[in-house]
């Protein structure tokens, strides 16, 4: 690693859905910038992975296959974090998945797994974590919400709505921990090159397609934010003009661009 950042250097980093995507490509970033993580997610292999590629680069990586959709499984992070004597400093809420399709037609049972994934448990953890962070006057928290987040989105409708959750809970929860050594952070990415369309069960759009942007950028930009204390950003010149020019639009209008967009 040439790159360690002296905010960084020997903290502990707790990554959620770090198997692939955008959660690997945080721990690479956090790595790259001198900290310790705990990996989490649900498939071991690819954690394994991750955890010998990063070990070859010379960062402690310690592996939990986790399912987070477990009420338990938070509160069992806590205990190891504890037993373990590695305080979190930083925590990274990225687990998550979106569903599309009409909302009428959308499996139950799957979508309560993603609003539950998506909201209850970024705030669960953020819960548990928070204050030893305030304790030792020294934290990051960075939850990952969505370009979404920002307009209704008819075929992503509780996704969108689960991802409002996120940036709105987050702003305030910066503002209340101003001056305590703590910073929260949002991150709205637009469409990224993850599985996160194949998850969906979306075929990309030519939006989509235009508008993608990489995996690793979009960590680094949302790793600058968190240690800048950004309360939130959205990644990328077209999604942050699109995030300014949709506030000007009457609501419906907002949400029949964004079906025209996804469809």
């Amino acid at each position: 690693m040439t790159s360690t950042d002296p905010a960084l250097a020997g903290r502990h980093a707790l990554v959620t859905g770090a198997s692939s995507g955008l959660g690997a490509d945080f721990a690479r970033e956090l790595a790259r910038r001198g900290a310790a993580l705990t990996l989490v997610a649900r498939r071991e292999d690819r954690l394994r992975s991750l955890q010998g590629e990063l070990a070859a680069a010379g960062t402690e990586a310690e592996v939990v296959a986790l399912d987070l959709n477990d009420p338990a499984a938070p509160d069992r992070l806590l205990a190891g974090a504890e037993a373990g004597h590695r305080p979190v400093d930083v925590l990274v809420n990225n687990a998550g998945f979106g569903l599309y399709g009409p909302f009428s037609t959308l499996d139950w049972a799957r979508e309560r797994a993603m609003l539950e994934l998506d909201m209850i448990v970024p705030v669960h953890l953020t819960k548990l974590f928070l204050p030893g962070m305030l304790e030792r006057r020294a934290g990051w928290i960075l939850n990952i919400a969505s370009i979404g987040a920002y307009q209704p989105s008819p075929l992503y409708a509780s996704y969108s709505a689960a991802k409002s959750f996120v940036l709105n809970f987050t702003e305030a929860l910066s503002y209340e921990l101003r001056g305590s050594g703590v910073t929260a952070t949002a991150l709205s990415p637009g469409i990224v090159a993850t599985e996160f369309l194949q998850v969906s069960g979306q075929r990309a759009t030519r939006y989509q397609r235009l508008a993608m942007m990489d995996s690793p950028a979009v960590a680094r930009i949302g790793v600058e934010a968190m240690l800048k204390g950004r309360p939130s950003l959205v990644p990328g010149r077209l999604n942050a003009a699109s995030v300014w020019s949709n506030r000007l639009l009457p609501r419906r209008v907002s949400a029949a661009l964004a079906h025209r967009l996804m469809t």
